[in-house]
């Protein structure tokens, strides 16, 4: 089995590289998707919540209120401590079992977008980042998302920086090109993990897939 962690900046192209990883046949283990399943209504995740932080973060339907709960935690890091400790637990705990399903030969890939801000690279055998110049993700996220350029640019800041995460990468995908051509590209990067997973010997140092 190889672990590869897959990540990237917001607007960069993460989600579709995820999307054609799949398609070749990768095993993917969304991070952001199991976070939601752990708190899903009538699970012990969402009890643990309600008793940390009180019914007024359900909504009407009984599921959780996440811009309510957002709104309390976020301005107040002791409680943000509070709710990691409760969600990141089981958020792992899904990943492992979801990994350990896998077969033993599979590319199981972690679709983690803050993989660099906790430091989490060493946890993977190799990472993978999906990376756009700045402007290009301002342009996504205002042309396709629907935001501000201020409020893209915010959003891009609390983030870790181009660098930070070129720093960590095992490879990289250039995604400043059309959908044909990260196609290829993400078919060049598959064909490599596919070699890894069967146990080919290769250079583990930096490649890129920009070429």
């Amino acid at each position: 089995m190889l672990k590869v962690g897959l990540t990237g900046g917001i607007g960069a192209g993460k989600s579709e590289v995820s999307r054609l990883l799949v398609e070749h046949g990768a095993v993917l283990i969304d991070a952001d998707r199991i976070a939601r399943e752990v708190v899903a209504p009538g699970t012990p995740g969402l009890a643990a919540v309600v008793e940390a932080f009180g019914e007024d973060v359900l909504a009407a339907d009984g599921s959780l209120d996440r811009p309510k709960l957002g709104s309390i935690v976020f301005a107040d890091a002791e409680r943000l401590g509070v709710l990691n400790s409760i969600v990141h637990p089981l958020v792992g705990a899904r990943s492992r079992e979801l990994e350990e399903a896998a077969a033993e030969d599979a590319v199981v890939v972690h679709d983690v977008p803050l993989l660099t801000e906790n430091g989490l690279a060493a946890l993977y055998d190799l990472v993978v980042v999906v990376d756009t110049a700045p402007d290009t993700q301002v342009d996504r996220l205002v042309r396709l998302r629907g935001m501000t350029e201020e409020d893209a640019r915010a959003r891009m800041a609390a983030q870790a920086t181009r660098e930070q995460r070129l720093e960590i990468a095992d490879i990289v995908i250039d995604n400043d090109v059309p959908l044909e051509e990260l196609q290829r590209r993400v078919k060049d990067v598959w064909d490599e993990l596919v070699r890894r997973a069967h146990g080919a010997q290769e250079d583990p140092s930096s490649r890129s897939a920009q070429e």
